[in-house]
């Protein structure tokens, strides 16, 4: 079971739209009129997914004259990355020494 990453992370990263908004910020800092120009998505909409991503810790806001740019937080997704990589390792472990509970 994941637990060191904070479920709301989890589930933030599950939705499509916030995948493919993550997707973009880690090429650049954008705007919420540039997420719109990218993904096709009504601004309104944008705007729900990028609170949920900010609530997650996994992008960060940054005021520029009357936009908001918003860039992702590479820490939170390294996270992330270690705790599946460590079930990974696990897995791998577990299967090499064929480990399983007896009935």
């Amino acid at each position: 079971m994941v637990t060191s990453v904070d479920s709301d992370v989890l589930k933030a990263l599950a939705d499509p739209l916030r995948m493919q908004i993550v997707a973009l910020l880690a090429k650049e800092a954008l705007c919420t009129t540039h997420l719109v120009e990218e993904t096709g998505a009504r601004q309104t909409n944008l705007s729900n997914h990028l609170k949920i991503l900010r609530e997650a810790g996994l992008v960060d806001t940054e005021p520029c004259g009357r936009f908001t740019y918003y860039k992702l937080r590479a820490e939170a997704l390294e996270a992330v990355a270690g705790e599946f990589a460590g079930l990974a390792a696990t897995a791998r472990e577990a299967a090499a020494n064929s480990r399983k509970r007896s009935c």
